[in-house]
């Protein structure tokens, strides 16, 4: 027997190809029909495409809001950047200076000097990079006009890196702005050293120079004026002891000075006795209404002029809480307390206030003469004379000193 045959290749024919093509298609769509059918829950519900795009990092609009919760994806990415177990100390000191730049380049120095900031707490190796952060910041400083930061930023960059030039000219330039013109100068000089032809820091030099000149004149007046002012003073409390003017003398000193004559009450605080072109003594004065719980205050009034000539002007209209207009010149009388504070004294209104003020029982307290007035024969009257040594004005305030009583009151007017 001979040997086997082959088998034959069989042929297909067209009809045959899309016969068997076709039931393959069959058994394939009845195999995935038959299998198990499951949701799709791993995307994004078509109801909240929108809230779900907001939180994805690739397509936020804006930034998360402090203290707002971040998604599991925003977390990472900051992690990768600014996680300390994903990056040295070096990577994240770059990444905050990339921060800082994007926020200079779009004018939001604040926020840059955040970054700086959080590069420069890294306290990484690279001096170079932590010399850029120093010199950064105090660009940021110097856009915001904190001349004194940038500055202390700019000598902090120039400890890591002596040689860097930029630093240099904006530190020549805050100190220019903060008015010391020496370290100005020096900064120029150690510029053109290394670039003798730079011309900012020849014409910042000249300009420092010029000024430093001018603030070194405005000084010397300033001293002058202030020597001016101390011989002033002195020569007003002597001019106030040679008017016999007793003063009430503060920490317990036995020579007048000028603290003895600061106002102790709020509303006189800004006026203050002082001379006038013939060395004429102005005093402030303050005007009590005990009955009324009133007080008028004359800011200027002059050591010649009488105390009548003032009240005449303070009762020229009647005051809004005199109704039945019982307070007229001729119908009060004037007091002050005397130095024991347990006595009253009436005053002559006729006399100057000079004249007043050198009473032997006249005590001028916190710089300020004071003055009480009542309605002639009133019942206020005779029970503030009957009560006032034994109580001290506590019928009407409990204070301690007359002072004392008129910044507890009303203050109606000020006569000038």
């Amino acid at each position: 027997m001979e040997g086997t045959s082959e088998k034959k290749k069989k042929v297909w024919t067209d009809e045959e190809r899309l016969e068997l093509a076709s039931k393959l298609d069959t058994e394939l769509d009845e195999y995935i029909s038959n299998l198990e059918k499951k949701s799709y829950t791993e995307g994004w519900p078509e109801d909240r495409w929108d809230e779900e795009m907001e939180k994805h990092p690739f397509f936020m609009k804006k930034a998360p809001e402090p203290g707002e919760k971040l998604s599991p994806l925003m977390e990472g990415l900051l992690q990768l950047k600014y996680g300390e177990d994903e990056n040295t100390p070096e990577e994240l000191a770059n990444n905050y200076k990339e921060d800082g730049n994007f926020n200079f380049k779009h004018k939001k120095y604040r926020l840059a000097i955040v970054s700086y900031t959080e590069g420069i707490r890294t306290k990484c190796k690279d001096t170079n990079l932590m010399a850029q952060l120093y010199n950064n910041r105090a660009a940021a400083h110097y856009m915001l006009k904190n001349f004194r930061s940038s500055l202390n930023d700019c000598k902090l960059a120039l400890k890591l890196t002596p040689k860097y030039i930029k630093v240099s000219k904006r530190a020549a330039n805050c100190c220019f702005h903060v008015k010391n013109y020496e370290q100005c100068i020096d900064f120029c000089n150690e510029i053109l050293k290394e670039c003798p032809n730079n011309d900012m820091s020849l014409r910042l030099k000249s300009q420092a120079i010029a000024a430093g000149e001018q603030l070194k004149i405005e000084q010397r007046n300033q001293d002058k004026l202030e020597k001016k002012l101390d011989k002033g003073k002195e020569d007003l409390l002597t001019i106030i002891r040679s008017r016999g003017v007793n003063l009430e003398l503060i920490e317990g000193k036995r020579i007048p000075v000028l603290k003895d004559l600061e106002p102790q009450t709020p509303q006189v605080a800004q006026s203050r006795v002082h001379l006038d072109a013939q060395n004429k003594l102005i005093w402030p004065v303050m005007i009590l209404y005990p009955e009324m719980q009133q007080t008028d205050f004359i800011q200027n009034f002059h050591e010649d002029a009488s105390l009548l000539e003032q009240l005449e002007q303070v009762f020229s209209v009647p005051p809004e809480w005199d109704s039945e207009e019982r307070y007229t010149i001729e119908n009060i009388n004037v007091y002050f307390e005397g130095k024991d504070k347990c006595s009253l004294h009436k005053v002559n209104i006729c006399q100057s206030l000079g004249k007043i003020l050198q009473d032997k029982q006249y005590i001028v307290r916190g710089g300020t003469p004071t003055f009480l007035v009542l309605v002639n024969s009133s019942e206020a009257e005779k029970r503030f004379l009957a009560n006032y040594s034994i109580h001290y004005l506590r019928v009407f305030l409990k204070c301690k000193d007359l002072n004392n009583l008129s910044q507890s009151i009303q203050m109606n007017s000020i006569i000038v």
